[in-house]
């Protein structure tokens, strides 16, 4: 049986993933190792917590000494690097915790599978010829787009806040670990995840949970800032794929070809509230809008035709049915 580390696998999209990847490789162990900051959640795992094939371990990826620790306790064939510091407010306003944790606990991962791993630069260890590095960054390393244009695996890197250039680094990292000395690494970049499990302090648990508290929603600028939308379960099915059939050293954009500016997000979003649990007023009339933050991106659009082509990876999802599945999720959760 193998085992993997998967970390930050008390995060949104890590929690979405273990309890998925689990089900689906059944001869898989899985190593959590998260920190547990206020993003990360255990009552996520609840669902995997009794698993024997489920450890959770807290710690931090830049305490080398643990990550030796467990990698020579465990065994580790493979690593999906969900870790990161993600919240671009937060960077703006605390840009050295995404520096640490993004850029140095990405090499301490990445030095200490290298030498657990390998002999030499090409030659892997008897027992570890599959053993994989999985790095999941985001499509915000690309900058931002005008009102046409995708972002390939070919767009030039230009990140524009303190957290896409921590991930910008980090990418760099892995790929320079390919290149220098053989590494068996992939790395995926998505576009904007949504979906259960997802920290509150983000747009849509954000506009799900003021509506429904009477409270203002804010909304940034105009509203008129577009994201490419992806279901976070489609995401999870792209990284699987990834991690077992992509091309050593490649980079796969996994995108949902659902492009929405926040307006459309936030009316869809009370327009179906305003269906399931009415009231004498419309929620729409509790958007509020505020100050733009400093550097903010226009807009995100990933062509996923690599993943889709290479891999046979499509989402399931479009925005409008995957957004009734959050709302649902949601609801529960805040009433």
């Amino acid at each position: 049986m193998q085992t993997i580390l998967v970390t930050g696998g008390a995060g949104f999209i890590g929690s979405n993933f273990i309890p998925y990847f689990l089900k689906e490789n059944k001869k898989c162990k899985v190593i959590n190792l998260d920190v547990l900051t206020y993003a990360g959640d255990l009552s996520n795992l609840s669902e995997v917590e009794d698993s024997s094939r489920y450890t959770f371990i807290h710690g931090d990826i830049c305490d080398r000494g643990l990550v030796e620790k467990l990698f020579n306790q465990y065994k580790f064939n493979g690593v999906i690097h969900f870790a990161a510091e993600s919240h671009v407010d937060n960077s703006i306003k605390n840009p050295d915790a995404f520096v640490k944790t993004n850029v140095f606990g990405t090499f301490n991962l990445l030095d200490v599978a290298k030498n657990y791993w390998m002999e030499s630069p090409n030659n892997y260890k008897k027992g570890f010829e599959t053993a994989r590095f999985h790095h999941i960054s985001t499509d915000e390393v690309y900058g931002t787009l005008g009102e046409t244009g995708l972002f390939t695996e070919q767009t030039s890197y230009a990140p524009n806040s303190p957290y896409s250039a921590s991930k910008a680094s980090s990418d760099f990292m892995v790929r320079s670990y390919f290149h220098t000395y053989g590494m068996n690494v992939v790395t995926t970049n998505c576009s904007n995840n949504y979906g259960p499990k997802q920290h509150d302090e983000k747009l849509i648990p954000t506009i799900i949970r003021k509506a429904i508290s009477g409270e203002k929603i804010p909304i940034y600028g105009d509203g008129k800032n577009i994201r490419d939308w992806l279901y976070v379960l489609d995401h999870c099915k792209g990284i699987e794929l990834v991690y077992k059939i992509g091309k050593i050293g490649e980079t796969y954009n996994i995108g949902g070809r659902n492009e929405r500016d926040n307006l459309y997000i936030v009316d869809t979003i009370c327009g179906i509230l305003d269906t399931i649990i009415p009231k004498e007023e419309s929620y729409k009339e509790q958007i509020s809008f505020v100050k733009d933050r400093p550097g903010h991106d226009f807009r995100y659009a990933i062509d996923a035709s690599k993943i889709e082509n290479e891999l046979s990876w499509q989402a399931d999802e479009n925005f409008e049915t995957g957004i009734q599945k959050t709302i649902e999720w949601y609801l529960k959760k805040y009433q």
